[in-house]
């Protein structure tokens, strides 16, 4: 694949970075100069060679670093992995759909064997060789949800679809954006929305659930959801914030550069064969502000939507009081020149 997973760390010490690979695949969340919460649901095909719609699940240089991070994370607080016991059929659709498009997209570093229900997955970059029986949770060290999402990167949510609404009933979430799924869990699909300022007035959650109980087997979707964090902390959770909340006091125009890090999550939504549940794997890619100015166009756009974003979009996204800050950081990469459409690099 022509690159190496990175020794680097999420937490204490901070040594993550992006190569320069990596910052050019960045899923850089605005196709324009402004912003506006919205459905902005679109098929998750395979897409360009090498960006992070190539394959169904992106596996990128921070691999193996992400997955020690997750381990952490459970050891101190194991709550959240979660699954209610019917919700266990939807586990073993996740594990088949992750294993099967991994083994196909990646054959260098995973593969999966089958005879009948006697399947042996191979994790070779985590170093994991394991027969299981498919269907039968006593020939795994976890349960199939918790045992495939240790080894995959971002987090998971598994929604049983009754009563013409969404339940989130099972989840891995290591890596959210101030959420808990111990709150969450049980919550049907406008409960768990309901902190979302101005898009329950314009019926963008409305329309999503529409849209999503229609979902079909075979036909994902994806979708972008963005936010800011300091520091490459992947584990931005309620039950943490003594440890982070407080970072937002710390920046100024000296430290922001490397500090501030864009967030953004490539959400995917894909309907289960067996369970008809539906899966939402959401993947966390971080890039430090001295990083993504590094692409001239991010840089103009970056400013024009921190500047001029409605104040209370800005509070929920977590940089309500650092924006003015922000928006004078970002004037120095902003000469006023018009942008493309779209948000691939313009080079």
């Amino acid at each position: 694949m022509g690159f190496e997973f990175n020794n680097e760390t999420f937490r204490n010490d901070f040594t993550f970075k992006n190569s320069e690979r990596a910052i050019r695949r960045f899923p850089f969340p605005f196709d324009r100069d402004d912003y506006m919460y919205s459905v902005n649901m679109e098929p998750h095909v395979p897409g360009r060679p090498g960006s992070v719609f190539e394959h169904a699940f992106d596996v990128d240089e921070h691999y193996l670093a992400e997955m020690r991070d997750r381990d952490l994370v459970l050891k101190e607080d194991p709550l959240r992995c979660q699954s209610l016991p019917h919700m266990e059929l939807a586990g073993w659709d996740l594990l088949e759909l992750i294993m099967e498009s991994k083994a196909r997209d990646y054959p260098h570093w995973f593969a999966l064997h089958k005879t009948g229900n006697r399947w042996t997955w191979i994790n070779r970059p985590m170093e994991i060789e394991q027969t299981f029986t498919f269907l039968d949770p006593s020939t795994l060290p976890y349960g199939p949800m918790e045992y495939i999402t240790r080894q995959t990167q971002g987090d998971f949510t598994l929604q049983d679809q009754r009563d013409d609404n969404l339940w989130i009933e099972a989840g891995m979430v290591t890596t959210q954006a101030d959420w808990s799924l111990d709150f969450d869990i049980g919550m049907g699909f406008h409960e768990w929305h309901a902190p979302v300022p101005l898009a329950h007035e314009k019926g963008v959650f409305d329309r999503a659930l529409k849209f999503l109980l229609k979902l079909q087997h075979g036909a994902p979707v994806r979708r972008f959801n963005w936010t800011h964090t300091v520091d490459p902390l992947l584990d931005t959770s309620p039950e943490n914030y003594p440890k982070w909340g407080p970072t937002r006091t710390e920046m100024t125009m000296e430290n922001l550069g490397q500090r501030m890090h864009l967030r953004v999550e490539l959400q995917t939504l894909w309907r289960l064969p067996r369970s008809n549940a539906i899966a939402f794997p959401i993947r966390c890619y971080l890039i430090k502000y001295d990083e993504l100015v590094t692409v001239p166009k991010w840089a103009r756009r970056m400013h024009r939507v921190v500047r001029d974003i409605h104040p209370e979009l800005a509070a929920y996204k977590g940089f309500l009081r650092n924006r003015d800050l922000m928006t004078a950081w970002l004037a120095q990469y902003d000469d006023g020149a018009p942008t493309s459409p779209g948000w691939w690099p313009e080079d």
